[in-house]
């Protein structure tokens, strides 16, 4: 496994990180302990060495996971949780305010049974909470030793630029993959300029571009993409255009649609570290393969004009949880 650092934060990470919510919340049943423990074990012992958690999940259930099956390899690790919702709830509304940040960082150090939390994410920038007061109170744990690192989730420009005077910050999170290409318009420079790590979430459209998915695709009744205007019938039928396209590249470089998307995203930047999500053993070996995938000029062209010729179609979130995104 290779790795990287993010940003200038000093702070290195497997080039690949692993997701880890999917094991407890969003895409139905939360998976079984002793299955999601062995792929927590083999995550490690295949060289990952990020994870992303949050209180938010479940909320709660996968902290308390990771706490449990992390614990005998805790200092090979960096481990990533959050803050921001509303008694943990994502459906609850946000809260940043300083006595809360204080509150998930001393629940989430004992469900993570350790005394430091490598990176603490605000989950979504809260309009009522002034950013510097954020910034200042993540500033103030990691002077007690509480916390090590700064992030930001789905923050835009003006609000990583107030964090980062304050605080420095050490990474974004937000969603960025070949459909959702969003962040290079006005955030990658910015992360570049002041040296801040870039770690996209949903690198792989959800699980859409492993091509695993078409328009005949039923999810569970808890899976949260029902709800996704990008996962209606027609919109999955339209975007499957892409999905042939990056197929085609794949097979002839001898990898898979999945590879070859995180592939894309890692030549992109040396500061970009995806963190795909699986609760399959063999999903989780395809994405590490990933990283041995080298791209050359002819291949990211080919991706280039895939991206340049197909309209994506659907929106990425539906209205309401589109709010929360409002940077």
């Amino acid at each position: 496994m290779q790795s990287r650092e993010l940003g200038n934060s000093g702070l290195r990470v497997s080039a690949l990180g692993l997701g880890c919510m999917g094991l407890s919340f969003g895409y139905g049943p939360a998976t079984e302990t002793r299955t999601a423990t062995a792929l927590l074990h083999a995550a490690v012992e295949q060289g990952v060495t990020f994870f992303d958690t949050a209180e938010a999940y479940g909320p709660f259930r996968n902290e308390e996971l990771l706490g449990q099956a992390l614990a005998p390899y805790r200092n090979q690790l960096v481990i990533a949780t959050k803050f921001g919702f509303k008694d943990g709830h994502s459906d609850a509304g946000l809260d940043s305010r300083p006595e809360r940040i204080r509150a998930v960082a001393e629940a989430s150090l004992q469900r993570l049974k350790t005394d430091r939390i490598d990176l603490f994410y605000q989950h979504r920038v809260d309009p009522n909470v002034p950013m510097e007061d954020v910034a200042g109170t993540v500033r103030d744990l990691i002077a007690e030793g509480k916390v090590k690192h700064f992030g930001l989730s789905e923050a835009g420009v003006d609000n990583i630029r107030r964090a980062h005077a304050v605080q420095p910050v050490a990474a974004l999170q937000s969603e960025y993959s070949l459909w959702w290409r969003e962040p290079e318009q006005d955030v990658l420079p910015v992360l570049e300029e002041l040296g801040i790590g870039f770690v996209p979430f949903s690198p792989l459209g959800k699980g859409f571009l492993t091509g695993a998915i078409n328009v005949d695709t039923q999810f569970a009744a808890d899976d949260f993409r029902n709800s996704v205007p990008r996962f209606a019938a027609e919109a999955r039928q339209a975007n499957q255009a892409l999905v042939e396209r990056i197929s085609a590249i794949a097979t002839a470089k001898g990898a898979t649609p999945a590879q070859v998307a995180l592939a894309w995203l890692l030549s992109r930047k040396p500061w970009i570290v995806p963190i795909p999500g699986t609760t399959k053993l063999h999903r989780l070996q395809e994405n590490l393969g990933a990283v041995s995938l080298q791209l050359d000029a002819d291949d990211l062209q080919q991706i280039g004009d895939a991206l340049d010729s197909i309209a994506i179609v659907g929106d990425r979130y539906n209205a309401a949880r589109q709010k929360l995104v409002a940077r």
